[in-house]
């Protein structure tokens, strides 16, 4: 049992969502990596702000809270760069803190102007009050941007499920999104994937784990949020980069090649949502591509940005 509940939910994990303590260990890790940083930009907050919503959005670096529709939300920046390079946000996935993205956002912060931010029900954020669709979690979105970037482009890059929000977000905010970089990023439509990689028939382990899978999906997750099943939608012609593992279900033997393939599948997807869009394979990666190589998400990111600076 014990097993079983494991590899389900380091599945989970792939999902996108999230039971509590899903990929402890990595997240663990994660979190070390960028550790120095967060404490030290937690207590260094400098205040520049420049309203709400208007101008470039607030200079501060460091952590702090802001309200976003009644809530209140755990964001950190740093970094600095000219006005008509996009800002990067950094979005951690399901069951995940920003602290799980600081490793990153320290080596991008040394080039660009780095935002993350904590979901609702994810570290040190609010807890939603009830079920959270995508139009819930854009709205929330929306509202970190206007606060955080102002008027600047972002380039949205997001792993797991934060990678799924961000590509359904992107195509109703072309105006602001000018690129995407997708880190494993949670499949279009996932409970379809796994039924048909996991069937009805099956028992045991791969039963559990379809059947956990499936109800993260439902909402049984920190954040309350639907991961509902949808066609990918064009996010206009913004460079796309689709970053996947390269290996994660060698603990699921009689269904691990049919994952393996709906997740691949389903990576691929979401090249719909840009004629400008590439995927490739993170080699010697499991789910956390940005933590087993950061050097491949750091350097997707740069190219992202810097294709988008040059067509705004």
């Amino acid at each position: 049992m014990l097993k079983t509940t494991a590899v389900a939910t380091t599945f989970c994990a792939v999902a996108g969502a999230g039971i509590v303590g899903y990929g402890e260990a990595t997240a663990q890790a994660a979190q070390a990596q960028g550790q120095g940083q967060t404490q030290s930009a937690a207590t260094t907050i400098t205040r520049h702000e420049h309203g709400h919503g208007h101008g470039h959005g607030d200079s501060f670096s460091g952590t702090k809270k802001i309200r976003v529709g009644g809530y209140s939300v755990n964001v950190s920046c740093s970094g600095h760069s000219a006005a008509r390079k996009p800002v990067v946000v950094l979005m951690a996935g399901g069951g995940d803190g920003l602290d799980t993205m600081a490793g990153l956002q320290k080596s991008l912060s040394k080039k660009a102007r780095v935002c993350s931010y904590d979901r609702l029900g994810e570290g040190e954020s609010d807890r939603p009050n009830g079920i959270q669709t995508i139009n819930d979690s854009s709205k929330i979105l929306t509202g970190v941007l206007d606060r955080i970037t102002g008027d600047r482009p972002v380039v949205l890059a997001g792993h797991s499920l934060g990678g799924l929000i961000a590509a359904r977000y992107a195509p109703d905010h072309r105006d602001r999104v000018k690129g995407l970089v997708l880190m494993d990023a949670t499949i279009p439509a996932l409970t379809a994937g796994i039924s048909k990689a996991i069937p009805g028939s099956a028992t045991g382990m791969a039963a559990e784990l379809r059947d956990q899978t499936i109800a993260v999906n439902e909402g049984q997750n920190p954040e309350k949020f639907v991961i509902a099943d949808a066609k990918v939608r064009s996010a206009g012609n913004i460079p796309v980069q689709i970053i996947r593992h390269e290996s994660q279900y060698a603990e699921v033997p009689d269904y691990g090649p049919a994952l393996e393939q709906m997740w691949a599948e389903g990576q691929h997807q979401w090249r719909a949502l840009s004629g400008r869009s590439g995927i490739s394979v993170a080699a010697g990666s499991g789910h956390y591509v940005h933590v087993d190589r950061p050097d491949i998400a750091v350097k997707a990111i740069q190219r992202v940005t810097a294709q988008a600076t040059a067509h705004s």
